[in-house]
């Protein structure tokens, strides 16, 4: 076991003592860990699963493994590849951080396990506690889908439907993660999290021979996946194992967008006052008004010369479509990057896709031009 460390004020806390947030600033921990260099070289002859990179984990021979991890690096352009995490066994890249909590929970023997969502992370928490033997309760927006919802029962989690917005079901998950003997699976506060999708970046590392794309491109909530992506990066360059680091493009929807509005604004945190009040938007997934990380996420894109992208709802339809007659159905949100960078021919640069179609289904055509799929040229 290693310390939860606040990175604003200092405040430690041993993992042993459930506490999920830093009880001065009530923000959310990182991790005293420092991971050694994984060798590139002995990599072929390790487990096929995230848990080959065991150097750069701050946890080791799991039992909750699902053999999550190494999905398909595909070309969809000659500048722009696909990581297909969809194919993960719970269908997302929550996967990655969720065996991580999973499998620390289990060592530290909690009552129960708790975790909130709009879905996917749901999902993932109540597979891995599965995988654990751990009692689970995940507390969703009331407007979750229902395949999402099924899938999270399937795996014999208790369902909690929050009435409101997904920042009032974060509120009532965290007023019963401070029941004792509670161990709150966040997703946003736990640090484990983002040590577990940092195995992203090195799967890319690896499939892409010892390199990294000139972007990396991610869609950004609560940033779990591009601060993982930040943290393997900082780890390979601290190392050695990588030259130039790669840009971290961060994409949202212009329905919500705090975190696009402050880094184009020059602020270093959300920015405050009389804020547009945000729209619906079919990436419910990154409809996250106030990101608890926002600080990182903001100081991170900005270290990696990176930037924020935006895309609209008809946008999003669009690459659904378009990446379906390519072959790949992801769900709305999942679609935000390639939206974004689809036509990118200046850099290479790779997105997730994240989230299977077939829980959520195609989007609601906005009109004619968002009714007919784009028609791709065959992959040269």
């Amino acid at each position: 076991m290693t310390t939860y460390r606040c990175p604003a004020d200092g405040t430690r806390s041993p993992v042993e003592s459930l506490a999920w947030c830093c009880p001065v600033c009530g923000g959310p921990w990182d991790l005293d860990f420092d991971a050694s260099p994984v060798p590139l070289e002995s990599l072929p002859r390790r487990v096929n699963s995230l848990w080959r990179y065991e150097e750069a984990l701050p946890l080791s021979a799991p039992l909750t493994s699902l053999g999550e991890g190494r999905t398909p690096l595909v070309p969809l352009t000659p500048s722009v590849s696909a990581k297909l995490d969809f194919l993960m066994p719970t269908l997302s890249f929550k996967d990655r951080g969720a065996v991580l909590l999973a499998e620390l929970a289990r060592r530290l023997g909690p009552d129960r396990v708790i975790a909130d969502s709009s879905g996917n992370a749901g999902t993932a928490v109540a597979a891995y506690c599965a995988r654990a033997g751990l009692p689970c309760t995940v507390y969703v927006p009331e407007a979750t889908p229902v395949k999402k919802t099924e899938q999270i029962q399937a795996h014999g989690a208790r369902l909690e439907r929050v009435k409101g917005s997904r920042e009032a079901t974060a509120l009532a998950a965290r007023a019963a993660a401070g029941e004792p003997g509670t161990f709150y699976a966040s997703h946003v506060h736990n640090p484990y999290f983002l040590h577990g999708t940092k195995t992203y970046v090195y799967e890319l590392w690896e499939d892409l021979g010892g390199r990294l794309p000139e972007a990396v491109v991610v869609p950004v909530g609560n940033g779990t996946l591009l601060l993982g992506a930040a943290l393997a990066i900082g780890e390979l360059r601290a190392h050695g194992l990588i030259g130039e680091s790669p840009a971290l493009i961060a994409v949202q929807t212009e329905a919500v967008s705090p975190l696009a509005a402050a880094f184009h604004a020059g602020a270093d945190e959300l920015l405050t006052g009389a804020a547009p009040a945000p729209a619906p938007t079919l990436a419910e997934g990154i409809a996250i008004r106030n990101p608890p990380r926002a600080r990182q996420i903001l100081r991170a894109v900005r270290e990696s010369g990176g930037t924020f992208l935006t895309v609209t709802e008809d946008q999003l339809r669009a690459a659904q479509l378009d990446l379906a007659a390519r072959g790949l159905f992801v769900e709305p949100t999942g679609v935000a990057c390639w939206a974004a960078v689809g036509g990118w021919t200046d850099r290479s640069a790779v997105v997730p896709l994240c989230g299977a179609g077939a829980t959520t289904g195609l989007a609601p055509a906005a009109g004619p031009a968002a009714s007919q799929p784009v028609r791709p040229q065959p992959v040269q």
